[in-house]
């Protein structure tokens, strides 16, 4: 099946429709998803070191053995490695796993650093460090020029933190990986990554198992009216955006049903604007009051 893409900054085309990786299933089932994904056309794999399956990736590629030419790879660096000493080794460790020699995109996972002996998804304010991020985005460019990445980019950045970065930029990030489905649309930060040249991919496309996407009435309606999943309607509302889109799924019928774009109407798009739930799975502003600088909104942060 033909995936269409979407042409980064650096002029190198990014398929708009991936596959996440945040599995934590039986063993072998990460194979069998990647065997069968690249069988149906596949080509954009989303991998970060966090989900700790990056060597079982890296196992069933090669098994898989196909072109590396015609995949693209991403992975993430994580808090606990921001110090841009720490960077180069990280994504030796990450390419490593993969049993790669370079990766399409790398991105920073999160715009806020950990102590390097830490390493977990909820940090406490004491397990926080100040490494201003151009630090790290720096130590990023310099893997551009080493060849081992072929592009840079970040994840879960605000506008605010953009707005600071860019201007001190020498290769400014090629993407903004974010949360991105039916009740978090984000429309500001969207436009102003585009306007900006920085492509925009969604993570958590469908929603979760919290965040009911997939039941909501409008969505439904619409699946009704083309035939189709509501999965359909929302990864091809996220596609008309000029988002690309990486949901996670180990069915196969899901797998293949996910690479089927809808052609939505003008209505049907705009309809989505209409809709009032607000929900989010990962939320870098829920502890605000602590940590401020962590979405980098206040005024005195030191650390850009």
């Amino acid at each position: 099946m033909t995936v269409g893409h979407i042409k980064l900054n650096t002029g190198a085309l990014m398929p708009e429709i991936g596959l996440g990786t945040w599995l934590s299933e039986r063993e072998g089932l990460l194979f069998e998803t990647l065997a069968e994904a690249i069988n149906l056309g596949y080509r954009h794999i989303d991998c970060a070191k966090i989900y700790g399956n990056q060597q079982e990736i890296g196992n069933a590629l090669a098994r898989i053995n196909f072109p590396r030419k015609e995949l693209f790879i991403v992975s993430k660096i994580w808090q606990n490695v921001h110090r841009p000493e720490l960077v180069p080794g990280a994504l030796d460790d990450i390419l490593d796993e993969l049993q790669l020699k370079y990766l399409d995109l790398l991105l920073i996972h999160f715009p806020y650093a950990q102590k390097p002996d830490v390493l977990t998804k909820d940090p406490t304010v004491d397990e926080l460090e100040n490494v201003p991020i151009m630090d790290t985005w720096r130590a990023m460019e310099a893997l551009v020029d080493s060849g081992k990445v072929r592009a840079i980019g970040v994840s879960n950045f605000t506008r605010s933190v953009l707005e600071k970065m860019i201007p001190q930029c020498r290769i400014i990030p090629a993407v903004n990986q974010v949360e991105i489905h039916p009740y978090n649309q984000s429309p500001e930060l969207v436009k102003f990554c585009q306007d900006n040249g920085i492509a925009v991919t969604g993570y958590c496309p469908l929603g979760g198992v919290k965040i009911n996407v997939m039941n909501d009435d409008f969505v439904k309606r619409v699946a009704e009216a083309h035939q189709c999943t509501p999965a359909q309607v929302a990864l091809s509302w996220a596609l008309s955006r000029g988002i690309a889109v990486i949901p996670k799924t180990t069915n196969k019928l899901r797998l293949k049903e996910n690479l089927k774009k809808i052609t939505l109407s003008y209505d049907e798009r705009h309809a989505f604007a209409q809709i009032k739930t607000h929900e989010r799975k990962v939320d870098p502003g829920r502890d605000l009051k602590e940590l401020k600088w962590v979405v980098h909104e206040d005024a005195e942060c030191p650390l850009i």
